[in-house]
């Protein structure tokens, strides 16, 4: 159990904090020092950990146990009115986040396919290897669907026509109840009910499944 724990939490931990920090050194470099001034831009988990979010809410959904797991980090407070070009800008703050989490990915791919791995702490490194390139592209597939507040929802946002957009931005406020009415609770309905209503997998595990054999392949020995 120990083992598991050790394998999944140091890699969660990693992705939540450079996803976090990728979006306040973006904000930074584009005019907002928000997240830096609260220090925010750092590679210090605790710094970005939510205790609900990070902690409590995944614990519980562990021991239920529900189809998947699901979670969050402290949000990176950004001032919209601080940026150059609040409207763009933002578009490239979101990226950012989901864009290391594709980095960290292919960096754990490259080290579990050409480090010479064995023995007892190899295997343990490696098996985090692994971990950590399924969490982090998980973890960017999740956060590019365009349903605010994820980061593609904010995409979303920056990019569609106006009229189009502010709709988009009106449902930030229920965007977290959307999401877990149709993540957690449908699959559960769809069980009972003798449906298949798992829309995570249909969503988010499909398009990460295909990525990691994209990046298992590029990252592969020649």
């Amino acid at each position: 159990m120990l083992y598991q724990l050790s394998v999944w939490a140091v890699p969660v931990l990693i992705a939540i904090t450079f996803h976090e920090a990728a979006h306040g050194y973006v904000a930074w470099r584009l005019g907002d020092a928000t997240a830096y001034e609260r220090g925010r831009v750092t590679f210090n988990p605790v710094r970005h950990v939510d205790p609900f979010g990070t902690i409590v809410l995944p614990g519980l959904l562990l021991l239920l146990p529900a189809p998947f797991v699901f979670g969050w980090a402290k949000p990176v407070p950004i001032n919209m009115d601080r940026l150059g070009n609040p409207v763009r800008d933002m578009v490239w703050v979101a990226l950012a986040g989901p864009f290391a989490n594709l980095l960290l990915a292919f960096l754990s791919a490259f080290l579990f396919q050409w480090l010479p791995l064995g023995g007892e702490i190899g295997g343990w490194f490696a098996a985090v290897l692994w971990a950590s390139m399924v969490i982090n592209i998980i973890l960017a597939v999740f956060n590019l669907l365009p349903l605010p507040p994820l980061d593609g929802g904010r995409v979303a946002v920056g990019v569609l026509p106006y009229p189009i957009a502010r709709q988009v931005a009106r449902l930030e406020p229920v965007g977290l109840l959307i999401l877990i009415v149709l993540l957690l609770i449908a699959p559960m309905v769809g069980q009972a009910a003798g449906l298949d209503l798992n829309i995570f997998s249909l969503l988010v595990l499909d398009p990460a499944l295909w990525l990691s054999d994209a990046v298992l392949w590029l990252t592969a020995p020649l």
